[in-house]
């Protein structure tokens, strides 16, 4: 048994959530339901316009692994902040969910900060993300520890973090470290946005390399450059061993060995999109180290995304294992 069943590479971020209207986004050019990066007067101004925030360790990737380590599983994170004040709260809240995190921190002397999101929550429950990266967006190979690679099952490669110089080199050693001790490799392609800018990079990852694709309808039709859903599923399953798809209050589309599960999404209200995707994804990738089937491994993954859309933030606040038991899994 491999020391880690999961290890996650991604953006280490700070989320700062904040509720607003569908004005303010105007006024304040923010484009709805998307991740816009930002530099950090853009986020110092953005932070001083909105109302009260709520602070939160946050970054997709960190979600996902926060999630695997919530259900009991054994994981770890790999993701870059700064000796700082933000860098601490994100260190000490990830490792309080039982998170194995080693990441050397940038020093004092680095340029740049710790990296944080300011998420803007309308009413109807979507998130408008306005990234800053600091110091996150430069992580290097020399960050990437091969024989932690060796000592994972799976590892979680975060498609934000191929923005960044040094990402896909870092990317590059930590697949090979993986696959060469017999792991395997999931990615998740994060953003429509961030599908844009490395439509090529992503595609090369999941035909060479990629043995789990998590997105979402619109990544994947981005992806793939087409209006035609099922085509785009048809294509990834093509090019990648399982794809894990989801689609909104549509539930989730699951392919594999040629076979094709919906899996229906779970009934709540919504109050905030951010993480649904994250937690998906956590449950999921715990479910299938689990052995459960395919199909299960789906409906975990919509439990989970239910119930972190049913309150502000993007970490689980219920018991997730007594939350699946009560749905007939586990």
């Amino acid at each position: 048994m491999k020391k880690f069943q999961v290890v996650g590479i991604g953006n280490a971020m700070v989320d700062v959530l904040a509720s607003c209207d569908d004005a303010f986004l105007a006024e304040n050019g923010v484009e709805k339901g998307i991740m816009q990066l930002t530099d950090m007067a853009r986020g110092v101004e953005l932070y001083g316009k909105i109302g009260p925030a709520k602070e939160i360790s946050g970054g997709s990737a960190a979600n996902t692994i926060a999630g695997i380590a919530h259900l009991g599983g054994r994981a770890a994170y790999v993701g870059k902040v700064k000796d700082d004040q933000l860098g601490a709260i994100f260190a000490h809240d990830l490792r309080a969910q039982g998170v194995s995190y080693e990441t050397a921190m940038a020093g004092p002397e680095a340029d740049g900060e710790t990296g944080r999101c300011i998420v803007l929550v309308t009413p109807d429950g979507e998130r408008s993300m306005n990234t800053y990266l600091g110091v996150t967006e430069f992580l290097a190979p020399s960050d990437i520890d091969e024989a932690r690679m060796a000592e994972a099952e799976w590892i979680y490669l975060e498609g934000y973090r191929f923005d960044g110089p040094d990402s896909h080199a870092a990317f590059a050693k930590a697949i090979a470290a993986c696959k060469g001790a017999g792991g395997k490799v999931s990615l998740t392609l994060s953003d429509p946005f961030c599908v844009s800018r490395h439509r090529e990079a992503f595609r090369a990852l999941i035909r060479d390399h990629a043995d789990l694709l998590f997105c979402n309808r619109a990544e994947m039709l981005s992806m793939y450059e087409t209006e035609d859903f099922d085509a785009a599923l048809a294509k990834a399953a093509s090019e990648v061993a399982m794809v894990a798809c989801t689609d909104s209050e549509n539930g989730a589309h699951i392919l594999t060995g040629g076979q094709r599960w919906h899996v229906p999404a779970t009934k709540v209200k919504v109050v905030d999109a951010t993480g649904a995707g994250d937690l998906f994804a956590g449950a999921f990738l715990w479910a299938l180290c689990e052995g459960m089937s395919p199909e299960d491994c789906g409906r975990a993954g919509c439990i989970a995304a239910g119930e972190v859309i049913s309150h502000i933030g993007a970490r689980a606040e219920t018991d997730l294992t007594a939350l699946f038991k009560r749905h007939g899994l586990g």
